[in-house]
């Protein structure tokens, strides 16, 4: 009685098993083989532009931008060169509550900005920073977006780089 017992106990074993070294799950599902974080080969500056409700200037140079896929939120990058001035109507734009306050070098969190070719603009000596929460700050422009970063860097000739980061 027991032996029996063990062997009815024994097949349902075996199977999750066999599921586990296919890959499927019990219920035949396939398991998942993707990494996390993912870049989407096919987004660029249009879609970060998009959700994030923001345009790059006329005359801005060096435009480039990336969303980097997530499995509880996508991450939105922007960057582009323009006037100093420019860059700081931005900011002022996004509402933040503060305004653009020098950020001494922090350590960088992941190297989001390095799959644009940029340096982490949390590592910057000197940068300029804002955050904003447009829905905290009732920016119905932006209701998608939870969190907005811009990072200003002041560059030679009156220029400066625009990081913008928004989730």
């Amino acid at each position: 009685m027991i032996q029996r017992g063990a062997r009815i106990l024994a097949v349902p074993a075996i199977a999750l098993l066999l599921a586990a070294c296919s890959g499927t799950d019990a219920g035949g599902a396939r398991a998942s083989d993707e990494r996390w974080p993912q870049w989407d080969e096919s987004a660029g500056v249009a879609e970060v532009v998009a959700f994030m409700n923001v345009a790059v200037p006329e005359g801005a140079t060096e435009a480039k931008g990336a969303v980097q896929i997530n499995p509880q939120e996508d991450i939105y990058l922007l960057s582009f060169v323009t006037d100093e001035g420019t860059a700081e109507d931005i900011a002022e734009d996004l509402l933040s509550e503060a305004p653009l306050r020098v950020r001494k070098g922090d350590s960088a969190e992941g190297e989001r900005f390095g799959h644009l070719g940029l340096s982490e603009p949390q590592t910057l000596k000197e940068v300029r920073w804002a955050g904003v929460c447009p829905p905290c700050v009732n920016d119905g422009r932006r209701s998608k977006v939870q969190w907005i970063d811009i990072y200003v860097q002041t560059l030679e000739a009156d220029r400066a780089r625009v990081y913008l980061q928004a989730f």
